[in-house]
Protein backbone atom coordinates (compact mmCIF):
# COMPACT_ATOMS: atom_id res chain seq x y z
CA UNK A 1 0.00 0.00 0.00
CA UNK A 2 0.95 3.32 -1.02
CA UNK A 3 1.31 5.66 2.17
CA UNK A 4 0.85 9.52 1.69
CA UNK A 5 0.55 12.30 4.31
CA UNK A 6 -2.54 13.67 3.42
CA UNK A 7 -3.86 10.35 4.25
CA UNK A 8 -2.41 10.99 7.76
CA UNK A 9 -3.98 14.59 7.50
CA UNK A 10 -7.29 13.13 7.13
CA UNK A 11 -7.55 10.45 9.78
CA UNK A 12 -5.64 12.54 12.55
CA UNK A 13 -8.37 15.11 11.61
CA UNK A 14 -10.88 12.84 11.86
CA UNK A 15 -9.72 11.49 15.32
CA UNK A 16 -8.74 14.92 17.13
CA UNK A 17 -10.15 17.82 15.05
CA UNK A 18 -13.28 18.75 16.94
CA UNK A 19 -12.75 17.03 20.40
CA UNK A 20 -8.74 18.55 20.64
CA UNK A 21 -9.32 21.55 18.41
CA UNK A 22 -5.67 20.14 16.97
CA UNK A 23 -5.48 19.42 12.86
CA UNK A 24 -2.42 18.07 11.51
CA UNK A 25 -0.54 20.47 8.59
CA UNK A 26 2.22 20.06 6.29
CA UNK A 27 4.95 22.52 6.82
CA UNK A 28 7.75 23.54 4.75
CA UNK A 29 10.64 23.54 7.00
CA UNK A 30 10.97 22.23 10.33
CA UNK A 31 8.29 20.59 12.30
CA UNK A 32 6.49 22.54 14.86
CA UNK A 33 3.64 22.63 17.28
CA UNK A 34 1.47 25.60 17.34
CA UNK A 35 -0.91 26.33 19.67
CA UNK A 36 -3.81 28.17 18.55
CA UNK A 37 -3.69 31.95 18.41
CA UNK A 38 -4.27 34.70 16.30
CA UNK A 39 -3.07 33.32 13.25
CA UNK A 40 -5.07 30.22 13.29
CA UNK A 41 -8.34 29.06 15.88
CA UNK A 42 -6.90 26.00 16.22
CA UNK A 43 -3.70 24.00 17.56
CA UNK A 44 -1.53 22.77 14.36
CA UNK A 45 1.19 19.93 14.49
CA UNK A 46 3.34 20.64 11.60
CA UNK A 47 5.27 18.09 10.16
CA UNK A 48 8.18 18.60 7.69
CA UNK A 49 8.40 18.39 3.72
CA UNK A 50 5.34 16.21 3.84
CA UNK A 51 7.01 13.39 4.95
CA UNK A 52 4.90 10.59 7.06
CA UNK A 53 7.79 9.71 9.16
CA UNK A 54 7.97 12.84 10.46
CA UNK A 55 3.67 13.50 10.85
CA UNK A 56 4.09 10.20 12.59
CA UNK A 57 6.78 11.38 15.09
CA UNK A 58 5.29 14.87 15.42
CA UNK A 59 1.85 13.41 16.64
CA UNK A 60 3.86 10.95 18.83
CA UNK A 61 4.74 14.02 20.99
CA UNK A 62 1.39 15.34 21.01
CA UNK A 63 -0.30 12.36 21.95
CA UNK A 64 2.80 13.00 25.03
CA UNK A 65 2.04 16.36 26.26
CA UNK A 66 -0.51 17.06 28.80
CA UNK A 67 -3.37 20.06 28.26
CA UNK A 68 -0.86 21.98 30.11
CA UNK A 69 1.89 21.57 27.45
CA UNK A 70 -0.24 21.79 24.54
CA UNK A 71 -1.09 25.40 25.39
CA UNK A 72 2.70 26.17 24.60
CA UNK A 73 4.63 26.70 21.50
CA UNK A 74 6.51 23.03 20.66
CA UNK A 75 4.74 21.88 24.13
CA UNK A 76 7.52 23.49 25.89
CA UNK A 77 9.95 21.09 25.37
CA UNK A 78 13.75 20.96 25.94
CA UNK A 79 15.65 20.52 22.21
CA UNK A 80 18.80 20.49 21.58
CA UNK A 81 19.68 20.25 17.64
CA UNK A 82 21.63 18.52 15.48
CA UNK A 83 25.63 18.03 16.92
CA UNK A 84 25.02 16.65 20.17
CA UNK A 85 27.70 15.78 22.64
CA UNK A 86 27.56 12.28 24.24
CA UNK A 87 25.99 13.41 27.34
CA UNK A 88 23.60 15.77 25.62
CA UNK A 89 22.63 12.85 23.42
CA UNK A 90 21.79 10.93 26.61
CA UNK A 91 19.81 13.25 27.68
CA UNK A 92 17.67 13.54 24.09
CA UNK A 93 17.60 10.23 24.46
CA UNK A 94 15.72 9.85 27.74
CA UNK A 95 12.85 12.15 26.34
CA UNK A 96 12.45 10.37 23.21
CA UNK A 97 12.25 6.89 24.47
CA UNK A 98 8.33 7.64 24.47
CA UNK A 99 7.21 9.33 21.79
CA UNK A 100 9.40 6.93 19.36
CA UNK A 101 7.20 3.57 20.84
CA UNK A 102 4.39 5.87 19.69
CA UNK A 103 6.44 6.21 16.20
CA UNK A 104 6.71 2.83 15.82
CA UNK A 105 3.15 1.49 17.17
CA UNK A 106 1.54 3.85 14.69
CA UNK A 107 3.84 2.60 12.35
CA UNK A 108 3.17 -0.99 12.36
CA UNK A 109 -0.63 0.03 12.77
CA UNK A 110 0.04 2.14 9.60
CA UNK A 111 1.86 -0.88 7.70
CA UNK A 112 4.35 1.57 7.03
CA UNK A 113 8.51 0.73 7.84
CA UNK A 114 9.57 1.80 11.47
CA UNK A 115 13.28 3.77 11.94
CA UNK A 116 14.76 4.45 15.28
CA UNK A 117 16.23 7.74 15.18
CA UNK A 118 19.47 9.21 17.04
CA UNK A 119 19.14 12.50 15.89
CA UNK A 120 22.68 13.50 15.85
CA UNK A 121 23.90 13.10 12.35
CA UNK A 122 26.47 15.65 12.87
CA UNK A 123 27.68 15.23 16.82
CA UNK A 124 31.07 14.18 17.46
CA UNK A 125 30.37 10.47 18.42
CA UNK A 126 28.08 7.81 17.06
CA UNK A 127 25.13 7.15 19.20
CA UNK A 128 24.64 3.76 19.76
CA UNK A 129 21.11 3.30 17.72
CA UNK A 130 21.00 -0.78 19.03
CA UNK A 131 21.20 -0.15 22.79
CA UNK A 132 18.41 3.14 22.03
CA UNK A 133 16.35 0.80 19.88
CA UNK A 134 16.20 -1.57 22.93
CA UNK A 135 14.85 0.95 24.85
CA UNK A 136 11.95 1.94 22.78
CA UNK A 137 11.17 -1.68 22.23
CA UNK A 138 11.27 -2.13 26.10
CA UNK A 139 8.52 0.76 25.84
CA UNK A 140 6.47 -0.79 23.62
CA UNK A 141 6.24 -3.73 25.36
CA UNK A 142 5.78 -1.86 28.13
CA UNK A 143 2.57 -0.61 26.85
CA UNK A 144 1.25 -3.68 24.87
CA UNK A 145 1.29 -5.08 28.45
CA UNK A 146 -0.26 -2.53 30.48
CA UNK A 147 -2.49 -0.49 27.88
CA UNK A 148 -1.89 2.28 25.45
CA UNK A 149 -3.05 5.63 26.28
CA UNK A 150 -6.54 6.94 25.01
CA UNK A 151 -5.00 9.51 22.87
CA UNK A 152 -2.54 7.09 21.09
CA UNK A 153 -5.36 4.43 21.16
CA UNK A 154 -7.87 6.30 19.42
CA UNK A 155 -5.56 7.09 16.46
CA UNK A 156 -3.50 3.47 16.44
CA UNK A 157 -7.69 2.07 16.15
CA UNK A 158 -8.43 4.68 13.28
CA UNK A 159 -5.01 3.55 11.14
CA UNK A 160 -5.41 -0.03 11.86
CA UNK A 161 -9.25 0.64 10.16
CA UNK A 162 -7.85 2.71 7.48
CA UNK A 163 -4.82 0.68 6.51
CA UNK A 164 -6.62 -2.86 7.73
CA UNK A 165 -3.98 -3.94 9.70
CA UNK A 166 -4.16 -6.79 12.44
CA UNK A 167 -4.22 -5.98 16.07
CA UNK A 168 -1.26 -5.61 17.85
CA UNK A 169 1.21 -8.69 19.09
CA UNK A 170 4.70 -8.79 20.45
CA UNK A 171 5.96 -10.35 17.37
CA UNK A 172 4.89 -7.71 15.23
CA UNK A 173 8.36 -5.51 16.94
CA UNK A 174 11.17 -7.29 16.48
CA UNK A 175 13.80 -7.21 19.19
CA UNK A 176 16.15 -4.52 17.47
CA UNK A 177 19.18 -7.68 16.84
CA UNK A 178 16.92 -9.01 14.58
CA UNK A 179 16.59 -6.31 12.06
Amino acid sequence: MTHHYQQLIDIFNRCFADDFNTRLIKGDDEPIYLPADADAPYNRIVFAHGFYASALHEISHWCIAGAERRKLVDFGYWYCPDGRDAATQGQFEDVEVKPQAFDWLFCVAAGFPFNVSCDNLEGDFEPDRIVFQRRVHAQVMTYLEQGIPARPARFIKALQDYYQTPPFAAEQFPWPEDL
